[in-house]
This record gives structure tokens, C-alpha cells and sequence, in this order.
């Protein structure tokens, strides 16, 4: 990695994307210090250690600490997550957008400026919500129009702002630009949560021996975890394709060979955010709105709580990581099978004379590209289900408190990834230019 970076810093074109990247960074870092006028930050802060579970804290790592200061990136690009996955599954659901799916470039020009919309109306909604929540809250300094108004200004605002940055580093940076945004905030987190495992369980250690130790406890944890992420993202399974011989004039062409990667992984990390997103959400809007559960919804929405699985003081709340799993494991099915079409695969095969050795070309081939994508399925969900519990069995049985998790650190893992690649991809492509030139 660091030498794929040493030798693009060579290339004058190559550095000065990374240079207008990393200076797109900084304009983020130095936004999530600015706060939204109209709120009381000090109020804010009382407020949300009150409030603090594992769901806010995990909304505050994805903002890369802004929603704790409560700047004009609180909202950050969740928004446009939230608008890109809703766009994916009405893709699906309405013809029309998937015939702009299948136009090529304009088509999804299009998509993208609908998203662009979908993101500024979704923002619109958050902000709107939180401001009227922190209204009834105490938290604005005023509860009047004006200022409710300039929140959801501010909010909305820099929600846009942050998607303009994002789309600004895809082109004209490395790429990726919405990862970009996403993976710099988490990076910001991790100093601080290094600091809170030092404190918790390296400093009180009663020797330097032992401190040494759990130390190197803690080091070989995160880096198993960042192991097991990697082989996650790339592992595959290769299908062999074969492609018969035809005649084309006087000539005989094919008989070539080639396979299908499927990625174990299939779904990346939206199973984790899907579930997490159904657990937390109404959690979120309960402290919000200010409203207290009892009885027995206290204790579901306990339940659902991260915060408390996997404690052995009240085991009965861990309940709510089996549903967490099941969820997991739903929406990896899910998601693949709406992202990925055996069948349509199966006769694109068909009609360019490709076959899988052993198997029949139509209806047997789709059959067996859905029972090895099923099987690989589960083991990708098994897969991000041991790196999104472990954060929690370790918060639960040793209070390791973090805000950086199983999903953190699949998306660092798969944008610094994706990101390494498309350098080499950019670096390669001016060779190839620069050998046509000569």
C-alpha cells in the first residue's frame, strides 16, 4: 500500500489528485468544528451523555465526532446513504428506472440527480426532526421559529454540502468520493477510542508486565479482526465458463475460457447497516421526541439496545443480538437477490454460447448458480456477523466501550481497498498512455 502511494506521489497527474483529495479532507475536518448556530452546546453535550448508548454512539462515529459538537455536518452523508439504497431497491420495484438503469451513461446521470434530490429531501426531514426535538429539549437556546428555521437551514445545508464534496473527490480526486467522506470521519474516531481502551484496561494494569500484555491482547484483536475483514472482501468463488466454437465467415472463433467471481461478501456491509438501522431507529425517534417507554416496551427497547447484549448481569436483553443476527443473515439474502439475477446470467450465457462444464445451459445452470450462491451467501453472513458481535461481546463482558465496530471497520477496510486499486488502475492507465505516446 504505502508503496502503490510512494510511486503515484511520482506521477504529477496522480499526486495532484491525492493533493486535491486530501485538501477536500481537510475542508471536512475543519466543518465538523463549526457549530450549528442556535444550539446550546453545552446542554447538547449533558444531553447526549444521558442519552448515550451504543446508538448514538454510533451515529457519532459515522459523523466522525460531529454530532456530539453538533456542527453543520451532525448529519453527515447518511442521507445520501439512505437515499442510494432506497434509489437500488425502486430500481427494482419501477420499470422506468430501470430502463434508465439500462440506458448507460445518461441513465444514470439521471439516477444520480434524482438521488441528489431524494438525499436533499431526506436531510430535510432529519433536520427538521432534531431540530423540533431539541426545541422540546432544552437544547436550542430559543424555542421559536427563528431558530428551529436555522437548524434545519444548518443541517440541511451541510448534508448538501458534504454530498457536493464527495461527488467533487470522485471526479476530480482518487474516487469514491461518498467512501472517502464516510471513511475519514470514522478515522477521525479511532484516536479517541485508542485512548479509551488505554484508559480502561491498559493503565490500571498493577505491573508493566501485565500492561504489556493486555496491550498486545487488545493489538492482536483489532488486527484479527482487520485480517478477517480483508479475506471477507475478497474472497470468491470462481465459476468456470466455457464458450464454444462458431463459425463466423470462413473463420472458426471461441473456444475460450473464462469464470464468474462471485464475492463471498456479495452484499458488502448493508445487511449490518439494515439491521442496525431497524433496531436503533425507533430508538432515535423515542429520544428525540422525548418519549419515555415503560413497562414492557422498556424493556423491548432495552432489548434492542447493543449497549446491552451480551452482559452476564442481564442476560435476558441479549435476546436482542439473536435478533440482530437473524436480520444480518435476512438481508445478505436479501439484498444479493435483488442485486444479482442467476437466471438473467444464465441466459446471457446461453446467447454468447457459454456453459459451465458439467452443467446444462438454461434452467440447470440457473439452478446451480443459485444453489452456489446460497451456499456462499451464508458463509459471507457468518462472515460479517463474527466481526459485527465481537465489538459487542467485548463491550458486554469487559465494558470495552468503543465507538468504532464491525461495520467501521468493514467500510475503512473496503474503501482504503477500493481506493489502493483505483490508484494502481489510474497509474496503470497512464502507462499504458505514456507507451502509446513514445
Amino acid at each position: 500500500m504505502f508503496k502503490t502511494l510512494k510511486n503515484a506521489f511520482k506521477i504529477k497527474e496522480i499526486r495532484l489528485k491525492l493533493l486535491y483529495t486530501l485538501a477536500m479532507l481537510v475542508v471536512i475536518r475543519f466543518g465538523s468544528q463549526l457549530p450549528v448556530p442556535g444550539v446550546n452546546t453545552a446542554q447538547f453535550a449533558s444531553w447526549f451523555e444521558q442519552k448515550s448508548g451504543d446508538t448514538f454512539n454510533f451515529l457519532n462515529a459515522f459523523t466522525g465526532g460531529s454530532f456530539l459538537k453538533m456542527s453543520v455536518f451532525a448529519l453527515n452523508i447518511t442521507p445520501y446513504i439512505t437515499s442510494s439504497i432506497i434509489m437500488q431497491l425502486m430500481t427494482i420495484a419501477i420499470p422506468k428506472l430501470e430502463e434508465m438503469q439500462k440506458d448507460g451513461d445518461e441513465g444514470r446521470k439521471k439516477i444520480a440527480s434524482i438521488t441528489r434530490y431524494v438525499t436533499v429531501g431526506l436531510a430535510l426531514i432529519e433536520s427538521t426532526a432534531m431540530a423540533i426535538g431539541f426545541g422540546r429539549s432544552g437544547i436550542l437556546v430559543k424555542y421559536n421559529a427563528y431558530y428551529v428555521l436555522t437548524v434545519i437551514v444548518a443541517l440541511t445545508a451541510g448534508s448538501a454540502i458534504l454530498m457536493w464534496i464527495g461527488e467533487r473527490i470522485t471526479e476530480n480526486g482518487v474516487g469514491n468520493g461518498i467512501s472517502v467522506v464516510l471513511t475519514i470521519n470514522i478515522i477521525s474516531r479511532i484516536p479517541e477510542d485508542m485512548r479509551t481502551l488505554y484508559e480502561s484496561f491498559v493503565k490500571p494494569s498493577k505491573s508493566l508486565a501485565i500492561a504489556v500484555l493486555v496491550a498486545l491482547f487488545i493489538i492482536a484483536i483489532i488486527v484479527g479482526m482487520v485480517v478477517l475483514v480483508v479475506l471477507l472482501n475478497d474472497a470468491e468463488r470462481r465459476i468456470p465458463v466455457q464458450y464454444s466454437k462458431k463459425m463466423q465467415g470462413r473463420r472458426l472463433v471461441g473456444g475460450s475460457s473464462s469464470n464468474i467471481p462471485l464475492k463471498v461478501n456479495t452484499a458488502g456491509v448493508i445487511p449490518i447497516i439494515f439491521a442496525s438501522s431497524i433496531l436503533e431507529t425507533p430508538i432515535i425517534i423515542c429520544s428525540l421526541a422525548g418519549i419515555n417507554p415503560t413497562g414492557v416496551w422498556a424493556e423491548i427497547f432495552k432489548g434492542m439496545s447493543s449497549s446491552n447484549w451480551c452482559n452476564t448481569k442481564t442476560p435476558q436483553y441479549s435476546i436482542g443480538l439473536l435478533v440482530y443476527i437473524i436480520l444480518v443473515v435476512f438481508f445478505a439474502y436479501f439484498y444479493t437477490s435483488i442485486t444479482f439475477n442467476p437466471m438473467l446470467l444464465s441466459d446471457n450465457m446461453k446467447k454468447s454460447g457459454g456453459f459451465i462444464p458439467g452443467i446444462r445451459p438454461g434452467k440447470p445452470t440457473t439452478e446451480y448458480l443459485t444453489k452456489i450462491l446460497n451456499y456462499i451467501i451464508f458463509i459471507g453472513a457468518c462472515g460479517l456477523i463474527i466481526v459485527a458481535v465481537l465489538p459487542f461481546v467485548f463491550n458486554g463482558l469487559f465494558n470495552a466501550s468503543v465507538s468504532f465496530g464491525g461495520t467501521s471497520l468493514i467500510i475503512i477496510v473496503s474503501v482504503v481497498l477500493e481506493t489502493i486499486k483505483q490508484i494502481e488502475s489510474q497509474m496503470l492507465v497512464r502507462n499504458y498512455k505514456g507507451f502509446l505516446n513514445d
